[in-house]
């Protein structure tokens, strides 16, 4: 491991296990020679090797070919969709202004003085 990768929290390195995994099943699937695969997406066999495991160190743009390929590309944009996002939604959702009302005595007595 490197020094890097044992910095990580380890359900980020979970997670990045779990992606490479499902980046290789999907290749697989496919039917798509390791060789091939790193061809289409412009990268060694030994970076392809390193996405298949989930290494860290791989630069986004390399998972980003590598789920071209595979034409999977449009989940990148999903990862961190706001809409998705319930801690985000439930602090926005704090910081809302609350609508101020007066009691509807309060008003009554109001009218009936004015």
């Amino acid at each position: 491991m490197t020094r890097q990768t044992t910095t990580l929290p380890i359900p980020v390195r979970r997670a990045l296990r779990k992606l490479g995994q499902d980046i290789r099943d999907a290749r697989r699937r496919r039917r798509i020679p390791v060789a091939l695969m790193a061809e289409r997406a412009s990268i060694s066999r030994t970076t392809l090797n390193k996405v298949e495991k989930g290494e860290a160190g791989v630069s986004l743009g390399v998972y980003a070919r590598v789920l071209f390929v595979l034409g999977m590309e449009g989940r990148i944009g999903d990862l961190v969709d706001v809409r998705s996002d319930t801690i985000g939604l439930g602090l926005e959702e704090e910081r809302l202004p609350q609508r101020i009302r007066g009691s509807r005595g309060s008003r009554k007595a109001q009218r009936d003085s004015g």
